[in-house]
């Protein structure tokens, strides 16, 4: 049903998906990063994009979102319940997720849809804790194309952060001017 909803929201809106059969096999069970993030748009592409992959996805999401009068709509769409009120180990929990499930764990570098000056940098020791590799999801606009940039293997820090700024250098959001491709 995910993937039929998918076909006829990209067909709908003239998007492509972007992803060869070789990136949607190295893919599975990753943490994926979703960007530029930059409207609330991009979580219907995104998701789009990952039921066109035929890809498991689980997603962090304001705890309201989660609340009863949703008709558990965002839970049904692959939401985890994230509360800003309380300190959790949210790497920690992410990390199992992945290595007890067969999901992919679609994050926002950014955190947010306005503009940030370095991104958070949870991704990464999500994977590294849960060793398993990063694949690029992305949304650009100007082209409609979702997809996948890479799928990386988690290194150093800097090494890690400075390809992913380089993959999504030419990236154009729904609001460029809302996104930062500085991680740090």
């Amino acid at each position: 049903m995910k993937y039929a909803i998918a076909k006829v929201l990209f067909w709908l809106t003239g998007w492509k998906l972007d992803a060869s059969p070789e990136l949607i096999a190295r893919a599975k069970n990753t943490v994926t990063l979703a960007a530029p993030h930059t409207s609330n748009w991009d979580t219907f592409y995104s998701l789009g994009g990952f039921w066109l992959m035929r890809l498991p996805v689980k997603f962090l999401i304001k705890d309201f979102y989660m609340k009863w009068y949703f008709f558990g709509f965002f839970k049904w769409l692959g939401g985890i319940r994230v509360s800003r009120k309380q300190r959790t180990n949210l790497v920690e929990t992410s990390a199992e997720i992945l290595r007890t499930t067969n999901v992919n764990l679609m994050i926002s570098g950014e955190g947010t849809r306005n503009r940030v000056e370095k991104w958070k940098t949870g991704f990464y020791h999500i994977a590294h804790n849960a060793e398993v590799d990063i694949s690029l999801g992305y949304l650009d606009y100007e082209k409609k194309q979702a997809g996948l940039l890479e799928v990386l293997k988690v290194e150093d820090m800097e090494t890690t952060f400075s390809k992913v700024e380089k993959l999504y250098s030419s990236v154009k959001g729904k609001f460029p001017e809302k996104y930062n491709p500085k991680i740090y």
